[in-house]
């Protein structure tokens, strides 16, 4: 259907697709099959990894759709802004995702720490079960594996400057495509998907020496390993989403795509990494540094 079929009081609707259901079959596979990797099931590591290529498929496949829709320009200012609510709903859904781990390390290190040293109503479950237990921050639990952390102004604040520097470039580019300045916005949107991928390198760097030279793993370092991985783990898997997302903006902007008017793709993902820099901030004071 063309763009002429498609004034500014109609709203496009989109054509059946079979990209939703081979989705959610990717999802399912991929969730299945790590449930049963952790289970030391043989078969899950290989049905989690198919799972993944069919949603990496479906993700390549429906926004290539979308991208195309978009430039056919079958998109008006009331699709527009259905994009932008269904952005800023997904920005929350994120929020409330990191939300829960920071809760749960809140609840360890506040509370359940406390409580098993004996504070408050809890005298008897450290005498009777865990009296060598004291309320320190970190700690592996009482059961837990000895282990070190690693020093907050080392390579996390490395990577504190990286991600900020980052949030810099973004809104650089940000103001060269609004000013229509094409070169400056592919070199500043350059910097920026390579920023993300060096913060990623220095973190696996950071993780290979946790594992390797400080004892501090996910199997052994109790509460404060459970909290360290999943936090800056997911956060790593966002900074990851993140890179290939402006990574495939930068390709569009190379292929002339979006206007200074027009960009909400640039836009979404601009939000999307903005966001993941604030639950950096929040990373490196609560986890590392306090």
């Amino acid at each position: 259907m063309s763009a002429a079929t498609h004034p500014s009081d109609r709203y496009y609707v989109p054509h059946g697709t079979h990209w939703p259901i081979l989705g959610s079959i990717g999802l399912f596979l991929i969730t299945g099959g790590f449930a049963m990797w952790l289970n030391r099931v043989p078969a899950g590591k290989w049905i989690a990894w198919t799972g993944a290529a069919i949603l990496a498929v479906m993700l390549f496949g429906w926004f290539g759709e979308v991208i195309k829709e978009s430039v056919k320009g079958l998109y008006n200012d009331q699709v527009d802004k259905s994009f932008r609510w269904g952005m800023a709903w997904f920005i929350f859904s994120e929020v409330a995702f990191f939300a829960a781990f920071f809760g749960a390390l809140f609840y360890a290190r506040q509370l359940a720490v406390p409580w098993l040293a004996g504070e408050g109503n809890n005298f008897y479950t450290n005498v009777l079960l865990w009296p060598e237990f004291e309320n320190a921050w970190p700690t592996s639990g009482p059961a837990g594996q000895p282990f070190e952390t690693i020093p907050a102004w080392g390579v996390p604040a490395l990577n504190t400057a990286i991600l900020l520097t980052s949030g810099v470039t973004i809104t650089i580019a940000h103001h060269m495509l609004r000013a229509n300045k094409r070169l400056a916005l592919k070199i500043w949107l350059a910097a920026t998907f390579l920023l993300g991928f060096i913060f990623l390198g220095f973190q696996a760097e950071e993780y290979v020496h946790a594992y390797r030279d400080l004892g501090l793993r996910l199997d052994s370092a109790g509460i404060y390993g459970s909290t360290f991985f999943m936090l800056t783990g997911f956060h790593g898997l966002h900074v990851l989403i993140g890179s290939i997302m402006l990574f495939v903006v930068w390709l569009r902007v190379m292929r002339g795509h979006f206007t200074p008017e027009r960009h909400f793709a640039f836009e979404a993902v601009a939000w999307y990494w903005h966001f993941v820099d604030v639950v950096w901030l929040g990373l490196f004071i609560f986890v590392y540094w306090l």
